[in-house]
């Protein structure tokens, strides 16, 4: 017998009882089926955790001050006054895999009127023109602002749609005024809606400005220590940045701000917000980034840096493996049951050779070799675990399917899934079914004619 005609013996022996080799097959379809809808949920929730990320800016790098103390007392990440306008243009002037970077200054806790509308926005932000190519954002209608009105602390923002919405009645505010503190900003852009991020925090629901006018006309030019003051070398960073009580950073006088507009030359900023050149380069650019900064700061080997950078990538990294966690465990579950399938199948093929050992004698009579009868009931095991995972593959997509459109889960179809289900039903038909097969072809010819 060849491997055809023994492929034709097995099916032909199957199809004598097709309900009970449907059942047989059950456990497989239940567990192929499982572990298909787990690995199109899995992989869309993953997609969609990068997708998310995405908007909020891919590859982005953020560098942050870092904490101040006094009396010692730790004052917070954020609060001692260590990143500059120039510390951002050294960047980008020096740090290759940096594409493009931008000093960002927060101004929280603000009301905007507009005729007769308040309105508390949740963000209130200045930065440069490259802002929005780092988040990944779009101009709806109207325009970004240019680098030459940053420069020139132009009285000008953008606006989200939450902002049109609440503040302008749903009406195109381009060349409107927005008041914010003392002065009148002119709307000359509308960014296009990014809807809740992921913390489910309203993206629209800000104005961005740039970021010199924000420092100088709303949040003034800040006071505060530039260093631990628990160093007292005469080459350590407290002396190289006036301690506490000194105000390094002066406020402006009345004259100052509303009418020169000049803008001192070491403003602190609150952030520098940054895009590597690609996903690849994000681990360099860090690296850069840190170099450059603690020789700028004059931080020597061994102190702590006056900075912290982060990455969307580590963030990116937690919440994807929250989520391969999970759906290892579903996937786990779904295998266990393949394995009940598996000792299902093995239970009935220890059944089926029982029932034609007098087949299997016959057989083996008129010429029938062991390998012969090993083959035929390992070829009848493993086409019962191959129609099992086809049949559990179509059931598993329309489960996922149904997931997607009745429950709103993102999902992702995924051929390496299939491929490697397909996989499984053959292993666990050869694996659960050898055993029986052995069994057959270990049988005397005279003992099995034999065999009521």
């Amino acid at each position: 017998m060849n491997v055809a005609s023994t492929i034709v013996v097995a099916l032909k022996a199957l199809l004598r009882n097709p309900t009970r080799a449907l059942l047989t097959t059950l456990g497989i379809v239940i567990g192929i089926a499982a572990v298909i809808t787990m690995m199109e949920i899995g992989t869309g929730s993953s997609q969609s955790i990068q997708s998310s990320i995405e908007k909020m800016g891919a590859n982005t790098i953020l560098v942050l001050p870092g904490a101040s103390r006094r009396g010692g007392v730790n004052q917070g990440s954020g609060s001692r006054m260590s990143l500059t306008p120039e510390d951002c243009e050294a960047i980008l002037r020096e740090c290759v895999s940096v594409g493009t970077a931008v000093p960002v200054v927060n101004a929280g806790g603000y009301q905007v009127i507009s005729g007769n509308v308040n309105y508390a926005p949740s963000r209130i932000t200045g930065t440069a023109p490259d802002f929005l190519t780092i988040r990944n954002w779009e101009v709806e209608e109207g325009r970004n602002f240019t680098l030459r009105e940053t420069n020139s602390r132009a009285t000008v923002c953008l606006v989200g749609t939450t902002i049109v919405r609440e503040v302008f009645g749903g009406n195109s505010p381009i060349d409107s005024e927005l008041r914010i503190k003392d002065t009148a900003f002119k709307v000359i852009g509308v960014l296009k809606s990014k809807g809740a991020n992921m913390m489910g925090s309203d993206e629209d629901d800000v104005i961005i400005l740039p970021w010199t006018t924000t420092r100088l006309r709303l949040t003034g030019l800040k006071t505060g220590e530039a260093s631990d003051t628990t160093s007292t070398a005469a080459t350590s960073p407290s002396a190289l940045y006036p301690g506490e009580g000194v105000a390094f950073y002066p406020e402006p006088d009345e004259n100052l701000e509303t009418d020169t507009l000049l803008m001192p030359k070491f403003i602190h900023i609150d952030m520098i917000q940054m895009v590597a050149t690609s996903p690849e380069k994000v681990d360099e650019a860090i690296d850069e980034v840190t170099t450059l900064l603690r020789e700028r700061h004059r931080i020597k080997p061994g102190e702590d840096d006056d900075f912290h950078i982060r990455n969307s990538a580590e963030f990116m990294q937690m919440l994807t493996g929250t989520t391969t966690v999970m759906t290892n465990l579903l996937l786990g579950v779904a295998l266990i049951s393949l394995i009940v399938g598996g000792v299902g199948i093995m239970n009935i093929m220890l059944v089926s050779v029982t029932e034609r050992t007098r087949e299997i004698g016959l057989r083996m009579a008129v010429g029938a070799r062991s390998r012969d009868i090993l083959q035929q009931f390992l070829i009848e095991s493993m086409v019962l675990c191959l129609v099992g995972g086809v049949v559990g593959i179509l059931l598993g997509h329309g489960a996922a399917l149904l997931v997607e459109r009745y429950l709103g889960w993102p999902i992702a179809s995924s051929p390496e899934a299939v491929l490697a289900a397909v996989a499984v039903s053959a292993a666990v038909g050869l694996v659960f079914g050898f055993y029986p097969a052995w069994k057959a072809s270990k049988l005397d010819p005279i003992e099995a004619l034999r065999y009521e």
